[in-house]
């Protein structure tokens, strides 16, 4: 009988999961802490160990850095929560599953990343690797889902009315974010992001037991938020670390700091999308800054809802990081990916999704309604010049906040609600 809690709800993650226990003797899930990790892979575990609790007086770490091979002992498959914690428990892993027979044995959760040097084997080919994020407003509720991404794709959805969301409402739901314990809660949506920024920056900085400047890693995460949804190079991040904090950082302590937050999972930054166009127009290759959850560069920043809300220049880029948070998601459980468009002409597109077959759409963001037509527009034109080089996409959709219907337009360009988005 599998051990899942109390009050869980599903996530998409759910049938991946399921699907790469089918495929390999262990499965690693990986992301940052507290966005369900734990209770997804109990979900789908017998028994479990966790490395951070204490066995009676006995920290869990101490007894797996002593016995490795022995915590993996128990009904199957195991979940041990939190391995990074003893690097050695991957290897040991991978061993035993060499050992083994069957697939589907272990479940591994991680917060983050170990260096590559402190476990010996990569475990290609026997511990399949999941990345997991914070809920969707599909897996939160907060979503009907009608507006398929794989159904658009294939040119169905239903089209009518859907429920009207206010601009309160969608700031509220930037400030919440998608972390689990923040969906329940009946007290203030901002006040888990704002605690978790204020360990993040201090988890950081002593990572890998190495003792960094905290002060410089939280401004380092203020700039981050600063550039949310942009293309902001590194030497932009750091001039404006210089700006606005009045600190600065070598290249090399920014190398440092950043991987510190990339392999704690803080950063999910959006690659560039390269079409294979015959045009002499140069592709952009900057990625596109995200932090994990939208509400973490808000509570960096501390953005209240007043403000937010009397800066819509800022709310619309905490929103576009809100709606490319839901669409990545979407489009990875159909086997798909998510990037970003710009060229050296000017041309670009909020989101690009490519469908594991190979198929690709184009995709405008946009808070009100007022915009759509010009995203329209800009998406036609899009769709123009990459059909006259060979190269054409199966799909152009506006993802907007205040729409209150989900409906194709007579040009083919699909006007979708986030709160109706759905895989």
């Amino acid at each position: 009988m599998a051990l899942t809690p109390e009050g869980y709800r599903p996530r998409l993650i759910d049938a991946e999961v399921e699907a790469m226990l089918e495929s390999f003797g262990a499965v690693s899930i990986e992301g940052p802490r507290w966005c369900g990790k734990t209770w997804t892979a109990e979900n789908h575990s017998r028994s479990e160990f966790r490395v951070a609790d204490a066995v009676g007086p006995v920290p869990g770490r101490d007894i797996a850095a002593s016995d490795p091979h022995g915590i993996l002992m128990g009904e199957e498959p195991r979940l041990i929560d939190e391995w990074q914690e003893v690097p050695a428990i991957w290897d040991a892993v991978r061993s035993e599953v060499d050992r083994g027979q069957g697939k589907g044995r272990f479940l591994l959760t991680g917060s983050s990343i170990p260096r590559r040097k402190e476990y010996v084997h990569s475990g290609t080919g026997r511990i399949g690797r999941i990345r997991m994020r914070t809920m969707t407003l599909l897996e939160s509720g907060d979503s009907d889902g009608s507006a398929s991404l794989s159904g658009m794709f294939n040119g169905a959805m239903e089209q009518g009315r859907r429920s009207e969301s206010s601009l309160d409402s969608l700031i509220r739901l930037a400030i919440r974010g998608g972390w689990p314990g923040a969906i329940v809660t009946k007290g203030d949506p901002g006040r888990m992001a704002r605690d978790y920024i204020e360990h993040a920056a201090e988890d950081a900085a002593y990572m890998d037991g190495r003792e960094r400047s905290r002060r410089k890693m939280e401004m380092l995460i203020r700039s981050l938020s600063r550039n949310e949804s942009t293309l902001a190079s590194n030497a932009k991040v750091m001039s404006d670390m210089k700006e606005y904090d009045n600190g600065s950082i070598s290249p090399d302590t920014y190398a440092e700091y950043a991987d510190c937050l990339y392999r704690m999972h803080l950063t999910d930054d959006t690659p560039a999308f390269s079409p294979n166009v015959r045009s002499d127009a140069r592709i952009g290759k900057a990625l596109k800054r995200h932090l994990t959850d939208v509400s973490l560069s808000i509570a960096a920043l501390r953005l209240s809802h007043q403000r937010l809300k009397a800066d819509l220049s800022t709310f619309g880029l905490m929103f576009e990081a809100l709606c490319e948070h839901d669409l990545r998601i979407y489009s990875e459980c159909s086997g798909g990916r998510m990037f970003h468009y710009r060229d050296g002409r000017g041309r670009e597109a909020d989101a690009v999704v490519e469908m594991a077959d190979g198929r690709w759409g184009l995709f405008e963001i946009k808070l009100g309604t007022g915009q759509v037509d010009a995203a329209a527009e800009n998406l036609l034109s899009l769709s123009r010049f990459f059909t006259e080089n060979g190269y054409p996409p199966s799909l152009l959709c506006v993802v907007c906040g205040l729409a209150s219907y989900a409906y194709r337009r007579p040009d083919g360009v699909y006007v979708v609600p986030l709160t109706s988005l759905g895989p």
